[in-house]
């Protein structure tokens, strides 16, 4: 690492021929038709394959309506109302999205068994990879776990339907556990805070076996584990065109293992324009609570938005952030069947003032932003506008909340790889136009 300041000296000094190169304007982008991050300027993306997996909702006859999600033909507020009635739903719709049907009582119990048994890790691993290099960027660290368990994986470069679903199965077991781990690691090492490694019960959920293993008395709720498992539906699949399941979908297109591709998806997931939007919804609540004197006060609050809006204040770029979505306008579903849970996890832990604060500006930041922008579509809040909040009043480190998002996600994306497996046969390859201009090179004089 000694020779990092120079190379970093280096770099400085030659961004500005990047720039020169590789800067393209909006008016060649528009001239050839070619739509910036796959998106019109409705939000509705580029038309890239074909799912039977999920689907979202936004518009109706041409006209934006309230947004539905829905996974393998069912609404999923009528999944989450179902399963949140009779147990709990993160394992059945995992099996609803890999396998295409809801499970009968006897497919549910197997296929708990088999998560089970999955809930476990090769011998040391926890100490010999996790705890070798502990670091605050968990999704990092459980990147890394996910390619060093190819090397205990004697088939780990099969990539035949049944082999991949083996290998699907047990990481969408094992991921709480890297999770967990790798924070209890980074919180020791780095945080001088106590060590303490809790094993996961195989008679409890996801949900459950997270709390669990995450606190050091390993006691949680019934409410706090309901709702954590609710958040974990919301967020395990969402219509297939989202970054890293389109990574998923192309790495796997190109016959890569599924180790690699699971790998890709997580680097992708971690983008803070992606997975870690719920972070910077945190990060904006906790500037709101330190500038606003008055939470009760519409006007002060307005005024705020509006500034931070404009790029005053904040972080300065000119986002209200939980507000707005890529494909919803009206509304997002998963934020409206998950306030819900909200509601009933805050009354449970006392934070109605704090909750009060959050339905403000969940009321006020879209007017604000109708006001100050020119929008193609409605503006609402979307699921990462409370996902955060919950995590926060269950006293889950922050670190964790990316994580978290790839815990209900690996559900999804090992769905995807699967159906890409069976279903479409060509690597993804997409065409660019170049814009390149052709040059004559120099003459020498020999």
């Amino acid at each position: 690492m000694g020779f990092t300041k120079k190379t970093n000296q280096y770099a400085e000094s030659m961004q500005e021929l990047c720039l020169n190169a590789d800067t393209i304007s909006d008016e060649l982008f528009s001239k050839y038709g070619v739509n910036r991050g796959l998106r019109d300027v409705n939000g509705k993306g580029v038309i890239t394959g074909l799912t039977n997996i999920s689907e979202i909702n936004s518009f109706k006859d041409g006209v934006p309506c309230d947004g539905e999600l829905w996974y393998r033909g069912y609404n999923v507020r009528d999944l989450v109302k179902a399963f949140s009635h009779s147990g709990f739903g993160y394992e059945r719709t995992t099996f609803l999205l890999n396998f295409g049907i809801l499970p009968d009582e006897d497919q549910l119990t197997e296929f708990l068994h088999i998560l089970s048994k999955n809930r476990s890790l090769p011998t040391n691993f926890t100490r010999d990879v996790i705890m070798k290099a502990p670091t605050k960027d968990i999704m990092n660290s459980m990147t890394r776990s996910i390619l060093t368990l190819a090397s205990y994986d004697k088939d780990a470069a099969r990539t035949d339907l049944i082999n991949s679903l083996r290998q699907a199965i047990m990481l969408i077991a094992t991921f709480p556990m890297l999770a967990v781990y790798a924070y209890h690691a980074y919180n020791h090492y780095e945080k001088n805070a106590s060590m303490y490694i809790h094993r996961p019960d195989p008679k409890k959920s996801t949900a459950e076996n997270f709390l669990k293993m995450l606190r050091p008395d390993g006691n949680y709720t019934d409410v706090e584990a309901r709702v954590l498992d609710v958040a974990l539906m919301l967020h395990m699949e969402h219509g297939g065109g989202n970054n890293s399941t389109f990574t998923t979908r192309v790495v796997t297109s190109s016959g890569s293992d599924t180790y690699a591709t699971i790998a890709a998806a997580m680097s992708s997931l971690k983008g803070p324009r992606h997975g870690g939007a719920n972070i910077k919804v945190m990060e904006m609540m906790d500037d709101i609570r330190a500038n606003i004197h008055d939470w009760n006060d519409d006007d002060e609050i307005h005024d705020y938005l509006t500034r931070m809006l404009d790029g005053e204040v904040f972080d300065k770029k000119g986002l209200i952030y939980g507000m707005g979505h890529a494909v919803y306008s009206i509304s997002d579903p998963r934020e409206r069947v998950f306030k819900k849970f909200v509601l009933k996890l805050a009354e449970s832990k006392g934070v109605k003032k704090e909750l009060d604060l959050y339905q403000k500006i969940e009321e006020i930041a879209p007017k604000v932003i109708a006001e100050k922008r020119h929008i193609f579509k409605g503006v609402s809040p979307n699921v990462d506008f409370y996902s955060g909040f919950v995590y926060q009043m269950m006293n889950i480190p922050i670190e964790l909340y990316t994580p978290l998002f790839a815990i209900a996600r690996i559900a999804g994306w090992s769905a995807h790889r699967i159906e890409e497996i069976i279903g479409q046969g060509k690597i993804l390859r997409p065409a660019y136009i170049s814009i390149m201009k052709e040059l004559e090179f120099p003459k020498t004089e020999n």
